[in-house]
């Protein structure tokens, strides 16, 4: 498996940055996620710190080297995260719990598979044509789509994120065969709120991710001004053999089945779990078993139609 990325996060014009993204990756997986902490509920960064350290633990407890299930280890960690946000709230005993956006990446056999909540972005690039992204889960989209009733509802406000008291509402896109020089993005509001999806894509597809996501933060910190949000991305850009040269990415051949590399940093976090190095093992498996269920009753559905 081979690949180049690059990754960034900036404060922008507000008082802290709430964002918080990386990457890890084994011989044969690699995981890509970006959560962004929501303004207007407490300790934001610490509901996006929460998601992606749950997530990187799953990836690793699961990835040995390649992930059983793709699609269902995407809807347990996202459950996963949304759990372990909740019992950090109620741990402390917060009126109102820590909240957050999530998408999570996975590239597995030269095929891309994700998972998003909320309004942080996935864009698939090729040829400097945006292939592919997610639709965000917010009231513009649905007055995108002409929904009655939605006329006087703020755009800007999210229907579902981790953290909130229902159950978060989430989509899960693939797998999609990747090709050769194909880019993956993934981005906070800060970066795709200012600058437009043909831009976005037309910069992404035109230089190595090393150049292009610094350039694009850039300019999405320039065109907001001091108004601007936290702007964060993550992107990697797929390598074949015989186009790939070393010095300029990640090869994962040469390394052992049981290697296990991140840019994740586990924070100790109190009430996401005894132990900060361990992912609270109750809260997956009532999601597996809650994924299960749901695979149980669809499949129940299609036999009686």
């Amino acid at each position: 498996m081979k690949f180049s990325v690059f990754q960034i996060s900036r404060r922008g014009g507000r008082e802290k940055n709430e964002d918080r993204m990386g990457y890890c990756y084994t011989r044969e997986s690699a995981l890509f996620v970006l959560a962004d902490g929501m303004g207007g509920h407490p300790d934001g960064e610490v509901a996006a710190q929460i998601a992606i350290q749950s997530v990187s633990m799953l990836f690793q407890r699961q990835a040995k080297p390649v992930l059983a299930d793709v699609a269902e280890f995407l809807s347990a960690a996202l459950l996963g995260a949304h759990h372990q946000i909740l019992r950090y709230g109620s741990h402390r005993a917060m009126q109102d719990s820590p909240r957050s956006t999530l998408v999570i990446a996975v590239v597995q056999h030269g095929r891309a598979s994700w998972i998003h909540c909320g309004d942080s972005r996935l864009y698939l690039v090729r040829d400097g044509e945006m292939l592919m992204r997610t639709r965000d889960h917010s009231y513009q989209e649905l007055r995108k789509a002409a929904i009655p009733g939605l006329e006087r509802v703020n755009r800007n406000v999210l229907f579902t994120c981790l953290g909130s008291p229902t159950k978060p509402l989430y989509d899960v896109t693939g797998p999609v065969l990747l090709e050769h020089g194909d880019r993956i993005l993934l981005c906070s509001d800060g970066l795709w709120g200012a600058l437009d999806d043909a831009t976005i894509a037309r910069q992404l597809g035109r230089q190595a991710v090393s150049h292009a996501v610094p350039d694009l933060v850039e300019d999405a910190l320039r065109r907001a001004g001091d108004s601007s949000d936290n702007v964060t991305a993550v992107a990697m850009e797929w390598e074949t053999p015989d186009a790939f040269e070393p010095t300029q990415g990640i090869s994962t051949d040469s390394i052992h089945d049981d290697v296990f590399a991140s840019t994740i940093q586990a924070s100790p976090l109190e009430g996401l779990a005894d132990d900060p190095d361990e992912l609270d093992d109750e809260a997956i498996e009532r999601t597996i078993a809650e994924i299960n269920e749901a695979i149980r009753r669809s499949a129940a559905r299609k036999s009686e139609a």
